[in-house]
């Protein structure tokens, strides 16, 4: 038997290997060719163009796997069905349950290692990437949020609006909303604001005390401000959830939490990642039904196409649920993983008449 799971294990690898290859960069062509219509914007030139695109590869790969393995899988299991191999296989007494589980266990070990990609180096390289092509397209040290309004926040009986970031923990353009109950009781205005020791420090300040008899203003070189909000939960909204770790997720979720904001959105993306072993073994599923039974004489271009057509439909499943969950309040947990679900029961059915 492992004379079999090393040769099964071979074809596979290589397969996916080699689909993984042409699917990353044919996407990294594409997204060097978006980049090039950048290219002249202040600084902005081919070098860091390069240097964006090189970045996105680890997201690329990370999202771009599922659809490797499914194709990888239709491709091998094809190949050894075409040369007789599942049948000499099933001739000498191994059982597709049997030829399932060694595929599997590449597809999970493979899985998981796209999965550190996602959790550790894609994140970071998304961040780098987004922080050099705003560095370099700007005139100005200063980085701003998306939107015209910047960066909005509630901690506690507290709105805080950031317009723009200074350098690793320093904000610029600051105003806190500071409620008494349902009053407003201050506004603060503030040119800086460091964040150091658990506690926000707000310089050249402009504080507008808002009394039920009189409004008084004061003009302090530097403020102290405690709260729960610190510069790691900032700079996680400035990358999409998709493109967030598992751990910045459940941490900006516990934060929107316990400010009694909506975070379906974030919770949506962490159970999509949690749920990616799951989808993995859903590709592998899904090839089985179109390499045994009377599907597996089809030819190598017809089960490209089938591949693709799989992890199209499969896609746009996964994007349709997400989105009318959300709007619909369904479950984040239930729109994460009832795509795969789904299709994993499709695949098994399909299997039983298949064999």
């Amino acid at each position: 038997m492992r004379i079999l799971d090393r040769h099964i294990s071979r074809h596979i690898l290589s397969d996916i290997f080699l689909v993984l290859l042409i699917l990353v960069g044919l996407f990294t062509l594409f997204t060097l060719i978006d980049e090039i219509s950048e290219i002249g914007k202040y600084k902005y030139g081919l070098w860091q163009a390069m240097q964006y695109v090189l970045l996105s590869i680890p997201r690329q790969i990370y999202d771009l796997f599922p659809t490797a393995l499914l194709l990888g899988s239709l491709l091998s299991l094809g190949a050894l069905a075409s040369n007789s191999e599942l049948t000499a296989m099933r001739a000498a007494g191994v059982s597709v349950l049997r030829i399932i589980l060694s595929v599997l266990r590449v597809g999970m070990i493979l899985t998981l290692a796209a999965m550190l990609i996602g959790e550790m180096v894609a994140p970071y390289a998304d961040e780098v990437a987004k922080n050099l092509r705003i560095n370099a397209q700007s005139a100005s040290q200063q980085r701003y949020f998306q939107g015209r309004y910047g960066f909005w926040a509630r901690d506690g009986q507290s709105f805080i609006n950031i317009r723009s970031i200074l350098s690793d923990d320093t904000f610029g353009n600051i105003t806190l909303y500071q409620f008494d109950q349902q009053r407003l009781a201050a506004i603060v205005y503030a040119k800086t604001a460091r964040y150091h020791e658990a506690r926000w420090t707000l310089q050249q300040v402009e504080k507008i005390q808002l009394d039920p008899q009189q409004v008084t203003r004061q003009q302090l070189p530097e403020l102290t401000w405690n709260a729960l909000l610190n510069p790691e939960l900032v700079k996680i909204v400035i990358l999409r959830p998709d493109k967030l770790s598992s751990l910045d997720l459940h941490r900006y979720i516990g934060y929107l939490q316990y400010n009694n904001q909506r975070s379906a959105e974030y919770e949506l993306a962490f159970w999509r990642r949690i749920s990616y072993p799951f989808t993995g073994a859903t590709m592998i599923f899904l090839a089985v039904p179109f390499v045994f039974g009377s599907l597996r004489s089809i030819t190598i271009g017809q089960r490209i196409l089938v591949g693709a057509l799989l992890g199209i439909g499969f896609y746009m499943m996964s994007q349709i649920m997400g989105n009318v969950g959300l709007v619909y309040e369904f479950n984040p947990l239930l729109s994460a993983f009832l795509p795969p679900l789904l299709c994993l029961s499709g695949a098994i059915i399909l299997m039983r008449r298949a064999i």
